[in-house]
């Protein structure tokens, strides 16, 4: 324990497991649970700075997936530190999304998750569990995800080789087996974040009642202190920005920025 202050204790952050490999299953997500895209040009964006900083930090990235609130990835770093490229990663996106929702203040929470990955069967499991993560939503595997890249890339994105290499020396042969793996059903359990449960339009409208508010709709009408006050009080409770703004009338950018 971290003595701070008198009468407050603070507890130290767990320390990252390091990966002999060099290899990392990573997950990024937004602040308080909030969306990082609002539409497909954000997500064109974060792939582009994600390549951006690919050829210049020279890591490896095996597997990825853009979720509608966080990210995962699969990197194998080299010479500059996991903690390093995802801070140039997320600042570089972060400086554009603000630009243009016209927002300011953090979008991703602090502190990324990541887990080492040390063999190969894991490897592969992980490969498997990022592709299949739309699917769990409704959407198909190849939704945001780098499994596109596998079937028909150019490589400058995704690093294919290494992990088709795994299901044999053929390529052809070996994109088949990956195709097979990467599809067939599994209760593969990995690094993810816990998801609060989807809040309804009727609970929204109840916490706007509780905090002194008899409609959503009066969001428009009160003051910026109380009206950013609720805002803040619905995004927390697990509320998307799409779900207020479409209850409340209230612009996205002020939801954004509340």
């Amino acid at each position: 324990m971290i003595y701070s202050t008198p009468g407050v204790i603070k507890m130290p952050r767990k320390a990252r497991q390091k990966s002999s490999t060099g290899v990392y299953h990573i997950i990024k997500r937004g602040i308080n649970r909030q969306d990082i895209f609002q539409d497909d040009e954000d997500k064109d964006i974060y792939l582009e700075r994600l390549s951006e900083y690919k050829e210049q930090c020279k890591f490896k990235l095996y597997a990825y997936c853009l979720m509608s609130n966080h990210v995962h990835l699969l990197i194998k770093e080299e010479d500059i530190g996991l903690s390093e490229i995802m801070k140039k990663i997320g600042a570089s996106y972060v400086y554009w999304y603000n630009s243009k929702y016209r927002r300011i203040g953090h979008l991703f929470q602090d502190r990324y998750k990541s887990e080492p990955i040390e063999d190969n069967d894991y490897l592969l499991t992980v490969v498997r569990y990022i592709h299949q993560n739309p699917v769990k939503i409704g959407h198909s595997i190849d939704h945001w995800t780098s499994y596109s890249d596998y079937l028909g890339g150019d490589g400058s994105r995704t690093d294919t080789e290494p992990i088709l290499k795994l299901f044999g020396p053929e390529r052809a042969a070996a994109k088949e087996k990956f195709i097979e793996y990467v599809n067939e059903p599994s209760s593969d359990k990995c690094l993810d974040i816990s998801e609060r449960k989807k809040i309804t339009d009727a609970e929204g409208k109840a916490i706007v009642k509780k905090m002194g508010l008899p409609s959503v709709q009066e969001l428009q009408l009160i003051d910026k202190s109380k009206r950013n006050k609720i805002l803040k009080e619905l995004k927390n409770a697990g509320l998307s920005i799409r779900q207020i703004e479409r209850l409340s009338g209230v612009n996205r950018g002020v939801i954004l920025k509340a």
